[in-house]
């Protein structure tokens, strides 16, 4: 007799178990909370979904145990996420290393992935939102609001509260809470922070290639480089984002923090203050400020020389210039969350040590990774393996 499976969420890990489980001979139930399932998926990338990433190294995924995801990721690694999506029909292609359909569509693969589900049976049931997840004997009992669903294993795979997307919720903590599991907090990652200053709006809407270093307790942790956004409220784009997690946590535990931004980081300090003399030189009718022009974006120029300054302290600005870090902007806002299932209370293959038969996949697990398909990798590999395991099938 085949078994049982329901999956709570109809998302990128949620569909990936589905399909995994179905291709393992199990009877497949999706309950999505939405009117259509994957809306989060259709919003990754920019709406052109970065499926993965080539490069896969310990920095590159965050949480409370390297040595357990790293033992998710070899059981569904890079290859076989590419081979699987080939197989459905998505032709992809390399950016650097960063994995896209060649459509540049999302919705691309959400479609290949319904269609893969269709064909093996699985049911989807949309607007069905989870209350309750219970244990009867040898089985569980998955409530919703209009419905009950039996089942011998479930998968819990309905994310994280982060995003504006409808459905995001804290699901995934009240299911682990309800059976007893250590269940880290969700906080925002990979979401702009606000810094200390009322005087922001004067670089708001300024995109600058930069490097972000991020200062825990006056110690330098980690640097980041690329386009950093100002905006009216502190600093945003891929370099603050990869470092918002440690930042948030940072808070939480009392820790000062800053930034760091340096705006002209293929200059080391004092190559600079040579180079500004020199352009000073070149144009010697041209104040201070105006010599700025061309180099910097001009809403910088007044606030890397202000009327007092002179060429160290433009210098000083351009490449050291440190913002107090007060706090992230809000869950909605931030592309995933840090926290989560801990990952010691969960085998190998995504099971509850504390109640078998129980999975927890992506996000709801203490797992989340940098920007660049990280995180969908994390998804289809945990979502992989779980619909596997439960479905009693063979190691992937």
């Amino acid at each position: 007799m085949s078994k049982r499976v329901v999956i709570i969420g109809g998302g990128a890990s949620g569909l990936m178990a589905a399909v995994q489980a179905a291709r393992c001979g199990a009877a497949v139930t999706v309950l999505e909370a939405n009117e259509k399932p994957g809306k989060k998926l259709l919003a990754t990338g920019n709406g052109r979904c970065n499926l993965t990433n080539l490069t896969q190294e310990r920095g590159c995924y965050r949480g409370g145990d390297w040595a357990f995801t790293e033992k998710i990721l070899e059981q569904f690694p890079v290859s076989a996420a590419i081979s699987f999506f080939s197989s459905l029909g998505i032709y992809t292609k390399n950016r650097n290393g960063w994995i896209y359909p060649n459509s540049d569509q999302a919705s691309s693969v959400l479609q290949v992935l319904l269609l893969e589900a269709a064909s093996r049976k699985v049911k989807l049931k949309t607007r069905e939102k989870v209350v309750s997840v219970k244990k009867k004997d040898s089985f569980f009992v998955t409530e919703t609001d209009t419905w009950h669903y039996e089942s011998d294993a479930v998968i819990v795979a309905c994310g994280s509260p982060a995003s504006a997307i409808e459905g995001a919720s804290d699901t995934a903590a009240d299911i682990a809470g309800s059976f007893g599991h250590r269940f880290i907090p969700f906080r925002p990652a990979l979401v702009p922070l606000k810094c200390q200053g009322s005087w922001f709006s004067k670089w708001a809407g300024v995109r600058v290639q930069a490097s972000a270093t991020l200062i825990l307790a006056g110690e330098r942790a980690r640097t980041e480089t690329g386009e950093v956004q100002l905006t009216d409220y502190g600093i945003s784009g891929i370099p603050v984002f990869q470092l918002s997690r440690y930042a948030v946590r940072a808070l939480e535990e009392g820790c000062s923090v800053m930034v760091s931004l340096d705006f002209l980081p293929g200059y080391e300090r004092e190559s600079l203050y040579s180079y500004l003399e020199w352009r000073m030189e070149q144009c010697p009718y041209k104040t201070l400020q105006q010599s700025l022009i061309g180099l910097i974006p001009d809403r910088l120029i007044p606030l890397a020389a202000p009327a007092e300054a002179d060429l160290f302290r433009v210098a000083e600005f351009l490449k050291d210039f440190p913002v107090i870090i007060r706090g992230a902007a809000s869950m909605a806002q931030a592309q995933v969350c840090s926290g989560g299932v801990c990952t010691e209370e969960l085998t190998e293959h995504m099971e509850s040590r504390r109640v078998p038969g129980l999975y927890f996949t992506g996000e709801a697990v203490d797992v989340d990774g940098a920007c660049g398909g990280y995180n969908l990798q994390w998804a289809w590999s945990s979502g992989a393996v779980a619909g596997c395991a439960c479905a009693g099938g063979k190691e992937l």
